[in-house]
């Protein structure tokens, strides 16, 4: 049988001669046509759309998008990219680390999808606090685990945890800031620990858990002789009893031009990064009777905008003058974006339904974030003359993160059962996810400083 033949049998129109010259015989035959006629090709066309849509939905999106070709510009996937769909030329960009590289701007750059991540599995390290675990919580979905930082203008090197703890051997690496930087601080320490095969070897130097607290922990990796430490300084200046004779309504006084009790064991660190601004609101201080206090007087009616860039000034000052920026390499990392929707912790606001990152990430929508921003951005700038402050490294993950409102804990960052809906977590971040994209910026960052022309293992060949 023919070609031919075989569509002829599957026609619904096979008894209808459309050969015939008059139009009023076909208009007749086709009066006598009946429509509704059950038709195998019908019923085969139906089932066989029925089950492309059907695909549609229950395959991977990034596999329908490669098999399928959809267009990067197309409004469902327009910052979203994937590996082998884009431009011919990705791999011809230039390393970071050459020396070609030091005019990129790392954080300026997509979101791109890689089937070789996660780097780490949160079931295969036990240095996370269960808030973190969303996978092992219950989240269904693990597209948030995929996403890579690709810059625009240049290639990262795929992140190498033997190479970097070579790097960061007899060193010591501080992290001091909030909860998220507590989330960034046990990212690290997840991303390193994939390249040690004894994990009892990587231990807390006092004994304590990984569990949250007020105080401060040092992970030790013995067969390096690295430690990797977080201290608690959710303001990053003294939070103290207020002053004497103060209103009743004052509950604690933040001292705005004295660092934290713990900041003289951050300032000969090897690496130190620096964050605060995720308390700096309304909520976390005024209405919670936390006050603004400078030298011996308290400043009752101080705006928190105000407070902050006078912390980030204090801040910029205590690292020009205790902290030997030619030994320490000191990053500050800008703030990380919330994505509370309909509301806020405590009072409604959700995440919990995003997959995917966001389209977009303009100025405009970026505004609610902005001054935090401008002001570390404006502090920094005019302290920039200062010998040791021009040697700072800005990690700016503002505006990468803004996109990524799919990589929050929302309702699963409890252990027994999801949590309520109206007490969504759309600050902190699943692990693996975001947080790793910035500490490997992070450790870009840092090898490019301490470069001396030592081989880094080519690893990006295995993503082509």
């Amino acid at each position: 049988m023919t070609k031919t033949t075989m569509y002829k049998a599957y026609t619904p129109y096979q008894h209808i001669d459309f050969t015939v010259s008059h139009p009023m015989e076909v208009f007749k035959k086709l009066k006598r046509f009946k429509y509704f006629e059950p038709s195998l090709g019908i019923v085969g066309f139906f089932l066989f759309g029925l089950c492309v849509i059907c695909c549609f939905f229950y395959l991977d999106y990034t596999a329908v998008a490669k098999a399928f070709r959809i267009p990067l510009q197309s409004e469902r996937f327009l910052s979203l990219q994937f590996d082998d769909a884009g431009p011919p030329d990705l791999n011809k960009k230039i390393d970071f680390l050459s020396e070609l590289g030091g005019g990129c701007d790392v954080f300026d750059g997509d979101w791109v999808w890689d089937e070789t991540y996660p780097l780490y599995e949160s079931r295969n390290c036990s240095f996370l606090d269960e808030g973190f675990r969303c996978s092992e919580n219950g989240r269904p979905d693990i597209f948030y685990s995929k996403w890579r930082w690709q810059p625009k203008n240049c290639n990262l090197p795929r992140f190498n945890a033997t190479f970097v703890l070579e790097k960061l051997r007899n060193k010591r690496v501080v992290f001091a800031g909030d909860s998220i930087g507590r989330n960034q601080w046990e990212s690290v320490l997840c991303m390193l620990a994939s390249g040690v095969q004894d994990r009892s070897s990587i231990y807390e130097v006092n004994g304590s858990p990984i569990t949250k607290h007020n105080g401060f922990l040092v992970f030790k990796f013995k067969d390096y002789n690295c430690t990797v430490e977080y201290y608690r300084a959710p303001f990053l200046v003294v939070q103290s009893r207020p002053p004497a004779r103060s209103p009743r309504k004052v509950k604690t006084a933040l001292r705005l031009d004295v660092m934290d009790w713990n900041s003289g064991k951050w300032k000969n660190a090897d690496v130190l990064v620096l964050n605060t601004g995720h308390w700096w609101n309304y909520e976390k201080t005024v209405r919670s009777g936390a006050y603004f206090q400078e030298g011996e007087r308290l400043q009752m009616n101080m705006e928190v905008e105000n407070a902050f860039r006078r912390v980030i000034v204090t801040a910029v000052d205590w690292i020009n003058r205790e902290v030997n920026t030619t030994n320490t390499h000191v990053f500050f990392r800008t703030y990380a974006p919330v994505h509370f929707r309909g509301g806020d912790w405590k009072i409604g606001g959700a995440c919990h339904q995003e997959t995917l990152p966001s389209l977009t990430s303009s100025s405009s929508s970026l505004s609610q974030y902005s001054q935090k921003f401008n002001t570390v951005i404006d502090v920094m700038s005019t302290h920039s003359h200062l010998p040791r402050i021009k040697d700072v490294n800005l990690l700016n993950i503002t505006y990468m993160s803004y996109g990524r409102k799919d990589g929050h804990a929302s309702i699963y960052y409890l252990r027994s059962h999801p949590a309520p809906l109206h007490r969504q977590d759309c600050s902190h971040w699943c692990l693996p996810g975001v947080p790793d994209a910035w500490n490997e910026l992070l450790f870009a960052v840092f090898m490019k400083r301490i470069w001396k022309g030592s081989h880094y293992p080519d690893v990006q060949k295995q993503r082509e």
